[in-house]
């Protein structure tokens, strides 16, 4: 089993989600961060005076999925969210050993 962790565009999250439905993935985990990498943010301006965003909002999407599924979940995630500009984002991919479902106590892939 593979984890991936995908940081991406707020704004690409939805085109993502879709493609990621589309090949049967029934569960993940999203959550609102914020972050920079190579870009550092921006400035911008309100009423007049000039600040940093140096942390800009991204989405993070965390699944757990089988072998061939994982390869696919990553595909779709680069083909959906890329812009080709600085700030796409990136995908961290870990292997995971164990996954217990807390309700019955399953475990491996019947607990995903």
């Amino acid at each position: 089993m593979t984890k991936i962790e995908a940081i991406i565009q707020p704004n690409r999250f939805e085109i993502v989600k879709e493609a990621l439905m589309e090949l049967g993935v029934e569960g993940m985990t999203v959550s609102e961060v914020r972050g920079h990498g190579r870009q550092k943010g921006h400035t911008e301006k309100y009423r007049g005076r000039e600040y940093d965003v140096d942390l800009l909002p991204k989405i993070k999407i965390e699944l757990v999925l089988d072998g061939n599924l994982a390869d696919a979940a990553v595909d779709a995630i680069i083909k959906n969210a890329s812009t080709g500009k600085i700030g796409d984002g990136k995908i961290f991919l870990s292997k995971v050993d164990e996954v217990i479902r807390i309700r019955n106590q399953e475990r491996g892939l019947a607990a995903l």
